[in-house]
């Protein structure tokens, strides 16, 4: 069929014909988190083949999912703590590391705002052991994190990896965690999913928009990104519609994708679609994560 645009590397691996026939070098691991209400799902891409069939570098992608996430009038502590054990199982006794933490995206565009608006509710302490002592933050069990939102080239003429190579050269962590908005294949994951992934990042790369990757090997230290899904490629809606509607009437795969193609025009390049509620599902995502985040670098109340 049709390549489809994502970010996810769930819905990369659903587009196999058969999406349980194995592939080799990946490994597909599912479970229900019945406390957090979540589905987890585990891709392991383990060698070059694996990377190939995938388009994706080798590492773990991890994929939370769970309607609960957009939900602002109940409890959501299990859930967070999902998130918050899933990201604590990708650097091991990541309390104790100095950790940088980067909001990706542009803060004036809703759906590409979620990176900057969650570090604003990151609690940052780097500052405290200069200004009261290491003792200070032994008693008060402070990890070591401090946070940035780099902007976007059109904002400050630099790339988001030129500007985090110089905060990495000067500040030195141990492992950066960046946050960013992702596309999907399918409107249900919206805003609903969270992939976490040990292989860092290529900003814009689900759209087209390739920037520069942040990885351990541009940065020089462990990469841990995550992602939620906030838009979709329209041409990814049509063509999934189309898929349906014409199998069920018994077209060969081969027939509806030459189909599909003399359909699209070139118009049709660039146009995503997001919800109509994103501005209060980005709100509620930002918060959300950052607790999630804080919870696994802060002492446990």
């Amino acid at each position: 069929m049709s390549e489809k645009i994502t970010d996810l590397a769930l819905e990369i691996r659903e587009t196999f014909p058969r999406n349980n026939v194995e592939i080799k070098g990946v490994i597909l691991e599912k479970r229900y988190d019945k406390e957090g209400h979540a589905n987890i799902t585990t891709v392991h891409i383990k060698d070059d083949r694996g990377s190939r069939a995938m388009r994706k570098p080798k590492g773990y992608y991890v994929t939370i999912e769970s309607d609960d996430m957009l939900r602002d009038d109940l409890p959501k502590e299990n859930l967070l703590l999902c998130i918050s054990r899933e990201l604590e199982k990708m650097v091991k006794d990541l309390r104790h590391k100095s950790v940088l933490i980067a909001g990706l995206g542009n803060r004036q565009v809703t759906s590409d705002s979620l990176g900057p608006r969650m570090v604003e509710y990151i609690f940052v302490t780097r500052h405290f052991e200069k200004e009261f002592g290491k003792q200070f933050m032994s008693d008060n069990e402070y990890g070591m994190v401090s946070a940035i939102a780099p902007g976007v080239m059109a904002q400050t003429g630099m790339e988001a990896g030129e500007v985090l190579e110089g905060v990495v050269k000067k500040t030195r962590p141990d492992v950066v965690i960046v946050v960013d908005a992702l596309a999907a294949r399918s409107m249900s994951r919206l805003c609903t999913t969270v992939q976490i992934t040990d292989t860092g990042i290529s900003p814009g790369s689900g759209i087209g928009n390739h920037r520069q990757p942040l990885s351990r090997e541009s940065l020089g230290v462990p990469v841990i990104a995550i992602g939620v899904p906030t838009v979709v490629d329209a041409k990814t809606i049509i063509s999934d519609h189309l898929e349906r509607v014409l199998t069920k009437q018994g077209y060969s795969e081969d027939e509806i994708d030459k189909f599909i193609k003399e359909v699209f025009q070139e118009e049709m390049d660039n146009l995503y679609v997001t919800p109509k509620n994103i501005d209060e599902s980005v709100a509620i995502i930002a918060k959300d994560l950052a607790k999630a985040i804080n919870r696994c670098l802060q002492k446990k109340e």
